[in-house]
């Protein structure tokens, strides 16, 4: 009986250790991180200190907000590290996008080729034409089982239905900037920053550069007047941004993320 709860013991040691590596990064490796997080002048609130009638009041309408506590997606991040995905979706084909503001070419390849061999880390001098990035276009009915999984911001606007974007995204890589409806993005794994202007202050940006050209050669030379709004979000926190803000990520780690577009 001893050496029973001997192993039992060591049994649930070695478990919670895995437990806890799958928190750090879910098996996506941050060897090939950056580490550069940079300023964050973007609210942060927790949601115990913001009702939904505030936060349509002071933010659904006229600036980005970032929450945290407002979603317990423990589950959801579980089912999506590395070894769940590929378990689970490793034969399904998932479709790829130019990581350009005009997005034409799209790639289908199976999820286990993406994983393996073009989850990888964006160079400078990639342009976004030659980027294929893993974000939308998902089949929702062959991912619907890990869909269903996720607890969506329950902070939603009037007369507005949610939908999905899912992604995986390696170090480096991020889409420029460009605009669209109001929404959410909640990061599962790694860490994502993001560049934000209101739709009235356009930023100059070449539509074929990737987001870390432009943090690497057009950032450092703003104007205080020109600078975004800026923040860089982690597990747990949601980004909040308006309709037709204008916004560019750059994925510091390997990321795995999703968007709640409220249209």
């Amino acid at each position: 009986m001893a050496k029973f709860w001997r192993f039992l013991g060591s049994y649930v040691l070695l478990l919670l250790f895995q437990l806890v590596k799958l928190e750090d990064n879910g098996g996506w490796g941050l060897d090939s991180s950056l580490s550069d997080e940079g300023a964050c002048n973007v609210d942060v609130r927790d949601v115990s200190s913001i009702t939904h009638t505030e936060f349509l009041q002071e933010y659904a309408y006229t600036k980005p907000i970032i929450l945290r506590g407002l979603t317990d997606n423990t589950k959801f991040r579980f089912l999506c590290s590395k070894t769940s995905l590929l378990r689970e979706y490793k034969d399904k084909t998932v479709r790829l996008s130019t990581a350009n503001t005009h997005s034409y070419r799209k790639v289908d390849v199976k999820f286990e080729e993406f994983v393996r061999f073009l989850l990888t880390p964006q160079s400078e001098e990639t342009l976004g034409s030659d980027t294929l990035y893993f974000f939308g276009d998902n089949n929702f009915t062959e991912w619907h089982s890990l869909f269903e999984e996720y607890k969506a911001p329950v902070y939603d606007l009037p007369h507005t239905s949610p939908a999905y974007s899912f992604g995986i995204a390696g170090a480096g890589t991020g889409v420029p900037f460009h605009w669209h409806g109001p929404g959410y993005s909640e990061v599962i794994y790694g860490r994502k920053r993001w560049f934000l202007y209101p739709p009235d202050h356009p930023p100059e940006f070449h539509p074929n550069h990737t987001t870390l050209s432009w943090v690497t050669h057009s950032y450092p030379n703003l104007e205080s007047h020109n600078k975004p709004l800026e923040c860089t979000i982690k597990p747990g926190e949601v980004l909040y941004f308006p309709d037709r803000w204008w916004h560019a990520t750059l994925n510091l780690d390997t990321s795995v993320f999703i968007s709640t577009f409220l249209g």
